[in-house]
C-alpha cells in the first residue's frame, strides 16, 4: 500500500499527518479501523487524518490540538511524501 502524509514536530510534539478519501473519514469505525492498520508503521505518534472536500479543502481528524494548528496551515506547507507500507 502506499499512502501519502508527512511526519511532523511541532512545539516538540511528532505526529503524523495521512491523506485519506473522504470515504475513509465518514465513519468513526472507518477512521478507527485505518489508524490502527497504520499505528505500526508511526510508532508512539498520534496519527491525524485528512480528507479534502469536493472544493479541496482540507478536513483533519485526531487529536484536537493537532487539528487546530494544522487549520492554519497551508496543505502546500506539509512535507509530503509517500510511504510504502507492507
Amino acid at each position: 500500500m502506499v499512502i501519502h502524509g508527512a511526519v511532523i514536530i511541532e512545539q516538540g510534539v511528532t505526529f503524523a499527518i495521512i491523506s485519506v478519501k473522504p470515504v475513509i473519514t465518514q465513519y468513526t469505525a472507518r477512521m478507527m479501523a485505518f489508524r490502527q492498520e497504520i499505528s505500526p508503521f508511526f510508532p508512539n505518534m498520534p496519527i491525524i487524518l485528512m480528507s479534502q472536500d469536493h472544493s479541496g479543502r482540507p478536513h483533519y481528524f485526531g487529536r484536537k490540538d493537532i487539528v487546530e494548528f494544522l487549520k492554519s496551515v497551508s496543505l502546500q506547507q506539509i512535507p509530503w511524501k509517500k510511504y510504502h507500507i507492507y
